[in-house]
C-alpha cells in the first residue's frame, strides 16, 4: 500500500509526519492508494478539495478532529485497510457580485451568506424555480450537506442530517423576520437560489467552506454528484456513527 502523508504544519502534525514516514516511506500522491492526513477537520477540508479521487484516511493532531480518526503509528497500512468508506458530493456554489464578477466554488460541508455590513440581510429564497421566501431579514443563511450539518449548521441551530439521508439543511442565521422561521429541510436535487434585496446599503457575502467572495447580487447553489471524495474511517467510528453521537452529548 503506497500512502502519502500531508501535515497541517503544527508541532504536533510534523512530528506525526516524521514518524509516520520513516516507518512507511513517503509515495508521491500522483502515485499512492491513499493519502493520510495529519491535523484537523480545516486540513481534511483542504485536502478533499484538492483532491477528489484518492481515498483519504485522517488522523487527529488538531482539536476537535470530527472528520479524522484517532492517532496512532502502528498497523497504519491495516487500519486503513479495515477502513469504511464514505462517499462525499460536494455543494456548487455560483455567484455573482455587483461588478458583474462570476465566483464558482464547491463546499463540503456549507454554502453561507453572511452579512458583511452593519445591517441585517434581506434575502430572497427560491427552490427549484419557485420563490418560497420573498424576504428573509437576518445574518445571514446557510445551506448544509450531512456531511458538514454538525459544524456552524449545528452552530445555527440548524437539524443534524444522517450521512446518505440525500437532504439538505436550509437554516437562517439569527432570523428576524420571519421571526419564527427555523429553516427547512430540502431534497438533494434541489437548486437553492438566494437574491440578495439590498445590495449596497446591506452588503452580503458568500462563503463555500471559509473560501469567501464579497458583495454578491445572487447565489444559487446545488449538489454535484459528478465529484466524489471519499473518506476513510475506522470500523464502528464512521460518521453515520458520529452523527448520531454528537446528537447525545
Amino acid at each position: 500500500m503506497k500512502l502519502h502523508f500531508i501535515s497541517s504544519g503544527t508541532e504536533s502534525a510534523e512530528a506525526a509526519l516524521y514518524l509516520l514516514t520513516k516507518r512507511y516511506g513517503q509515495a508521491a500522491q500522483e502515485t499512492a492508494d491513499v493519502v493520510v492526513a495529519l491535523g484537523g477537520d480545516g486540513l481534511m477540508l483542504s485536502v478533499m478539495h484538492q483532491n477528489d479521487g484518492l481515498p483519504v484516511y485522517g488522523m487527529n493532531r488538531g482539536t476537535v478532529g470530527f472528520l479524522m480518526n484517532e492517532y496512532e503509528v502502528d498497523d497504519l497500512p491495516k487500519r486503513i485497510a479495515d477502513a469504511e468508506e464514505t462517499v462525499i458530493n460536494p455543494l456548487a456554489m455560483t455567484a455573482e457580485t455587483v461588478k458583474g464578477e462570476i465566483y464558482r466554488g464547491l463546499a463540503i460541508n456549507e454554502v453561507g451568506l453572511l452579512r458583511a455590513g452593519s445591517q441585517a440581510a434581506r434575502l430572497a429564497i427560491t427552490i427549484d424555480g419557485r420563490e418560497r421566501l420573498a424576504e428573509l431579514v437576518c445574518d445571514g443563511a446557510i445551506l448544509s450537506t450531512p456531511a458538514g450539518s454538525t459544524a456552524y449548521n449545528y452552530s445555527a441551530n440548524g437539524p443534524i442530517l444522517p450521512i446518505g439521508s440525500d437532504v439538505l439543511a436550509l437554516t437562517p442565521i439569527a432570523a428576524f423576520r420571519p421571526r419564527r422561521w427555523r429553516g427547512a429541510i430540502l431534497p438533494k436535487t434541489a437548486k437553492v437560489r438566494f437574491d440578495v434585496l439590498d445590495p449596497q446599503k446591506r452588503p452580503v457575502m458568500a462563503d463555500a467552506d471559509s473560501r469567501g467572495v464579497s458583495s454578491v447580487l445572487w447565489v444559487e447553489v446545488s449538489s454535484d454528484d459528478s465529484v466524489q471524495h471519499r473518506l476513510l474511517f475506522d470500523p464502528g467510528h464512521g460518521l453515520e456513527e458520529r452523527l448520531i453521537r454528537e446528537q447525545f452529548v
